[in-house]
């Protein structure tokens, strides 16, 4: 008789029952080891889950990234900062081809992002009565979609000025090749949503939410829009609306101290109307490791080591103020010091005052995206261009000029403006030139330029920046980033801006 080890007997054994197993079907009928969507959004939490995941995109704009950060885009298009980097393509812009990493990995970010809110939507929209428990919190977390999917287009629109509009779920094969807007369509989305973010989010969040979006983030951004729109299609309708969005904002202050506006200990303050609230996993802040999904490690932490020369540079340039930057400041303006070293013109904004996460090369000193002096300058400049008092414009402007000097003891630089001006052109020069001194090194310049360069006021060329670097500066093609190629392969109803 044939002798059989063990080893082949509890094989025959594992077999035979795993083929038993196999012919009962009601065996196959298992649970799912994780949350499916058909079993999610069942409770409150469900959906504050969600939403934090669309606040998550934000991460990939401002982390580490390997290397590979997305600072140069949104900071050196402008007049503001530059780079000793003569490879820069951002700051050369002869460089820039729709095959630039940076180029394809901003658009598809700003499309995840659009992607989960529309998602979010419309599961709130669907969602069973007793789901939410909290008063108003399905308002508020509606509110919170709306305003992120609106911030995806504005900044869609001062990038790329074209691409597509998508305002459900993609949930058919028809859906995936839809064609370019045009002209401000984008940002008319923007302003559509910032409009019906703004009716449905709170004044304010509890202490355990704070940082959270809010009505007044929603109105800051819907009047920044409006003052945008206005500067290409000229409607003065748009800078009245823009002035009623900002006078609906509560609350909002400027801080006693300008500095305490890029400080990790002095975030959320009362000049801040939204921020990316950076910060790094419970685990390790791996900067590395992209992290929107409540990893251990990975990053959600920022980066500022283009600014203070972190040794993750590995050799890259670190980033200057320009020349003309610097001269910008009046003598004895605090601000200066503040934002740069006079001396060699390294930036000092959220680097002095900064807190580093475990790695050593990130930050958790949060990017302020919407201050209220923003939303000052922006206000000053739509009663200008509306034909509104011309006092309570540079009455605005003078607020900001007055803050700066209150930061120095006995201090009388910036000096206010006389209210008794009345030349639209050298006020609205007030206007460009605080907006350059007060918010520079914050990724605003470069939008501020392409909208006034396209309303006719300034003549953008190779002149007019004040760069390190040579510059091939083409006004017909450079107001718009390329059609990045990872779009136009698989879409063939999108067509690539004029140039590229």
């Amino acid at each position: 008789m044939k002798q059989y080890s063990i080893k082949t007997v509890l094989s025959i054994i594992i077999a035979a029952a795993a083929f038993a197993g196999a012919c009962n079907s009601k065996e196959l009928d298992l649970l799912p080891h994780g949350p499916t969507e058909a079993n999610y959004f069942a409770q409150e939490s469900d959906f504050q889950k969600a939403i934090f995941g669309v606040y998550a995109k934000l991460s990939d704009v401002y982390w580490y990234n390997g290397g590979s950060s997305l600072a140069p885009m949104s900071l050196l298009e402008g007049d503001d900062i530059t780079t000793n980097d003569a490879n820069q393509a951002f700051e050369t812009f002869g460089q820039l081809q729709p095959s630039n990493g940076s180029v394809s990995y901003m658009y598809a970010n700003w499309y995840q992002m659009i992607a989960r809110a529309n998602v979010v939507m419309q599961k709130i929209d669907a969602v069973k009565d007793g789901i939410y428990i909290t008063t108003n919190l399905k308002n508020y977390n509606k509110g919170e979609a709306l305003f992120l999917r609106g911030i995806a287009y504005y900044h869609l629109w001062n990038f790329y000025g074209t691409a597509p509009l998508r305002n459900e779920r993609v949930t058919e094969t028809s859906q995936f090749t839809p064609s370019n807007t045009s002209g401000t369509q984008l940002l008319d989305q923007a302003i559509k949503d910032f409009t019906d973010a703004a009716a449905l989010l709170p004044q304010s969040w509890d202490a355990a939410n704070r940082g959270r979006i809010t009505a007044n983030s929603a109105n800051g951004l819907l009047g920044k829009s409006f003052v945008f729109r206005a500067s290409v299609t000229k409607n003065t309708a748009d800078y009245s609306a823009a002035i009623a969005a900002f006078n609906k904002i509560t609350g909002a202050s400027l801080t006693a101290n300008f500095a305490d506006n890029f400080a990790f200990d002095t975030e959320n303050n009362t000049e801040s109307l939204f921020e990316f609230q950076a910060t790094q996993p419970f685990g390790f802040d791996n900067v590395w490791l992209s992290n929107d999904f409540d990893n251990a490690i990975g990053s959600t932490s920022v980066f500022w080591g283009y600014y203070s020369d972190n040794f993750a540079l590995f050799g890259q340039s670190r980033f200057y103020a320009t020349s003309k930057l610097a001269a910008a400041f009046e003598t004895g303006d605090p601000r200066r010091d503040t934002t740069l070293n006079p001396a060699d013109r390294t930036i000092r904004k959220y680097v002095t005052r900064d807190k580093l996460t475990q790695s050593g090369v990130a930050s958790a000193n949060n990017p302020r995206i919407l201050r209220y002096a923003d939303v000052l300058l922006l206000k000053a400049e739509a009663i200008l261009q509306s034909g509104g008092v011309i006092s309570d414009a540079i009455a605005l402007i003078n607020q900001v000029r007055t803050r700066a000097r209150n930061m120095a003891a006995a201090g009388t630089v910036p000096a206010n403006y006389p209210v008794t001006e009345t030349d639209k052109t050298k006020i609205m020069g007030w206007v460009m030139n605080e907006r350059l001194i007060e918010l520079a090194g914050e990724g605003q310049r470069w939008f501020d330029l392409r909208r006034w360069q396209l309303q006719g006021i300034i003549t953008l060329n190779n002149n007019f920046f004040s760069s390190n670097v040579a510059m091939v500066f083409d006004v017909t093609k450079h107001l718009y980033m390329p059609i990045p190629n990872t779009e136009l392969d698989v879409n063939p109803n999108m067509k690539q801006n004029p140039g590229y």
